[in-house]
């Protein structure tokens, strides 16, 4: 993993002194409006190298996946998790990963968390049914793995705005379970703080969810945010109370500042090295896909998360999709 240098500002308003504190955290979903059942995927029992493809756990089309193998295979290989934003745009991860994993021997997994059965699973929250996005991430990636030989013991995460929200709490909860993560412009963070209920602090709300969190723990794995220079605007898609304005500042930017400085900090203080490194995308707005092409966002996090990438191939051949669904089923 390579390191990165973070730019942070000393001109923000002090913060909150937040004791290095193990305690539990948890968080409830609301119920979702019922969804309607699209039929299973025919899908052979092995993932093709150079290809993406959208598999399914155990036939339910609810909880489905993108998966990417590298050309030369998946038998040992590092799995990187991709999990988007509210736009529900796997199929878009895996493939503008692809190229990227081509050159780092990565196998890129893309969960699609279903609006409808998913509706919190940037906060980690239940379902109606009971499921929690962070068991599902963990049956996908073992799933991935059985599919391509790739290894599982500890994933690397990346996850975009709504992504980069499930990804950091994710780490949170489960740090054993983590190599190393990346966040891209998420709206807004849970901070090491046991005075705050979760998802705000890691304090005990007030049905268990997601189990103790142990700040030693999670500030001991290295990750990085990256937003976009121009992701300043306040848009609709932002949380713009009035507490999370006030304890976190008003922008992606801002708010990624100031939750990197404070978990520095915690780090710090428990005499462990600073974990999070902080960085701007030129020339991106909000955008996944802007800040992939035009910011350098997929290559600085495989770099931050695998080191240095080869030389890419020649362009000999397109790459090749595997359809996402059986004729006349959206995906």
């Amino acid at each position: 993993m390579k390191s990165m240098d973070f730019d942070l500002p000393r001109d923000l308003p002090p913060l909150p002194d937040f004791g290095p504190v193990a305690v539990a955290a948890e968080y409830a979903a609301p119920r979702p409006a019922a969804a309607t059942a699209s039929p299973p995927l025919v899908q052979p029992p092995h993932a093709t190298p150079g290809s993406i493809e959208r598999r399914q756990l155990d036939g339910d089309p609810g909880l489905g996946y993108f998966i990417y193998v590298p050309s030369s295979g998946g038998v040992g290989a590092r799995i990187l998790a991709s999990v988007h934003g509210i736009s529900r745009n796997a199929r878009e991860h895996a493939k503008m990963f692809a190229p990227l994993a081509e050159r780092a021997d990565v196998v890129v997994v893309s969960p699609l968390f279903e609006r409808e059965r998913f509706p919190a699973y940037q906060r980690l929250g239940r379902n109606e049914r009971g499921e929690r996005p962070d068991d599902v991430l963990d049956q996908i990636v073992a799933d991935a793995s059985r599919v391509s030989g790739a290894c599982a013991d500890r994933v690397y995460l990346f996850g975009y705005s709504g992504g980069g929200q499930f990804v950091h709490r994710y780490v949170f909860a489960h740090p054993e379970r983590v190599a190393a993560y990346a966040i891209g412009a998420a709206g807004w963070y849970t901070f090491p703080d046991p005075g705050r209920r979760f998802p705000y602090g890691i304090g005990r709300g007030r049905k268990a969810a997601v189990g103790e969190l142990v700040p030693r723990r999670f500030l001991d794995v290295p990750g990085c945010v990256l937003v976009g220079e121009r992701d300043i605007h306040r848009g609709s898609a932002l949380r713009n109370t009035a507490r999370v304005v006030l304890e976190q500042g008003h922008s992606r930017v801002e708010r990624g500042q100031r939750w990197a400085e404070t978990m520095n900090r915690e780090a710090q203080l428990l005499g462990l090295a600073p974990p999070i490194a902080f960085a701007t995308l030129p020339r991106s707005p909000h955008s996944f896909r802007r800040s992939m092409r035009r910011g350098g966002m997929g290559e600085r996090v495989f770099e931050y998360l695998f080191g240095e990438l080869s030389a890419p191939a020649p362009a000999t051949a397109a790459l090749r999709t595997a359809p996402c669904a059986p004729p006349g089923v959206s995906c």
